[in-house]
């Protein structure tokens, strides 16, 4: 998942991607050890090694070569049946704030003509854990916080564990055959591809996987690659495990369509026209309220994967939410789609909820944005 986050299940427990920011330390010129629990580094410039444990008090530490790092030590222990404990990775790209050096991410996925990867791992027995290469997608060019989508693709899966959501058959993609699964952590949609039998190296199309997941239909071309990242999701143990070598290129060049020549199902609406409208509906008692939103898709053309953002008033705070996952508390509020709303066909509806404090007057937000796109109160 990220992950510095890694899991943010839907009942609220934080997990998939690193939420505090990570904190950058100098370019490694010789191997560094890095334990603190955020901790990261430059690799050769391009890349970043970051050691995201996020998942537990006990130590963990990273040996940072030039090329990858190793796992040195790691002392926490995850249920099985929920989140791991960490995510060390190395990865290209922006994450939680922290952008990899030169990197040309984020990149709007119908403007790369190219995105290409490399990765050799060294696996350890008597272990629990996933060798995992996440892709991170989102609707807006995201440099910080959680990103709407997730591609994982599980590499090596020693234990009892298994990816997020359930199985959904398989795919060829790369010229290799996987095992599909596709749920949400309760903050960002994901779809996993897991290799029938562990995978030690393999240079790929990273683009491969992106194609297949918008054919599925959990986005499309307007959206953001935003990162890519290589590592280890250890539950128990891992000590050894290592990424001996981590590259990836993302180039541009590909074409965005233009109005002129964007395929439609019907006659685009009027310039300016929103092709949203939402419904705030509120119950509101003493410091407390729910509002439940209503949000309605006026264009002309299916919305797959959304995020609303709107502004609560002053003194308003989110304690609780149902059917989305938001994103901050108070102040600037971005909702995400669960994993089973994603899809609004054109003239078509969701909704969702969240209970609140407030303290002085209440009143509701005036603005909403779908996916960048101002909609229409109703």
């Amino acid at each position: 998942m990220a992950r510095s986050l890694r899991a943010l299940f839907a009942a609220g427990l934080l997990a998939a991607t690193g939420l505090t920011a990570l904190t950058l330390a100098t370019p490694a010129q010789a191997d560094t050890l890095i334990c603190d629990q955020y901790g990261s580094t430059t690799i050769g410039g391009r890349y970043i090694a970051m050691n995201n444990r996020w998942g537990t008090s006990a130590e963990q530490c990273i040996n940072v070569t030039a090329s990858g790092f190793t796992i040195t030590s790691q002392q926490g222990t995850g249920n099985t049946s929920g989140a791991p404990v960490s995510y060390p990775a190395v990865y290209f790209g922006c994450h939680y704030t922290k952008c990899s050096p030169g990197t040309n991410l984020p990149i709007r996925v119908d403007a790369i003509s190219s995105a290409t990867s490399s990765i050799s791992y060294n696996f350890v027995s008597g272990a629990t854990y996933n060798a995992s290469y996440d892709i991170w997608l989102d609707p807006a060019p995201r440099t910080d916080g959680v990103n709407a989508q997730e591609i994982m693709i599980w590499f090596n899966r020693q234990g009892s564990i298994q990816p997020i959501g359930s199985r959904i058959g398989t795919a060829t993609v790369g010229g290799r055959t996987w095992e599909v699964w596709q749920g949400s952590n309760g903050a960002n949609a994901v779809v996993s591809y897991v290799a029938p039998s562990p995978v030690t190296s393999w240079s790929f199309s990273v683009l491969d996987f992106i194609t297949d997941v918008k054919n599925r239909g959990a986005i499309t071309g307007s959206w953001y690659l935003t990162s890519v990242q290589a590592g280890f999701e250890p539950w128990i143990g891992g000590a050894g495990l290592a990424v001996n070598n981590f590259a990836a290129t993302v180039n541009g060049g590909g074409t965005v369509p233009s109005p002129s020549t964007s395929s439609t199902p019907s006659s685009p609406p009027t310039t300016g026209t929103p092709a949203c409208r939402v419904t705030y509906a509120t119950n509101v008692w003493n410091t407390g309220f729910t509002a439940n939103v209503t949000l309605a898709n006026t264009g002309a053309s299916a919305v797959n994967g959304w995020a609303l953002n709107f502004t609560l008033p002053s003194g308003q705070s989110v304690t609780g939410s149902w059917n989305a996952a938001l994103s901050g508390t108070s102040g600037a509020i971005t909702a995400r789609n669960a994993g089973h709303n994603g899809g609004i066909p054109a003239g078509g509806s969701t909704s969702f909820g969240f209970q609140g404090t407030y303290g002085g007057t209440f009143t509701s937000p005036t603005t909403f944005t779908l996916n960048g796109t101002a909609c229409t109160r109703a």
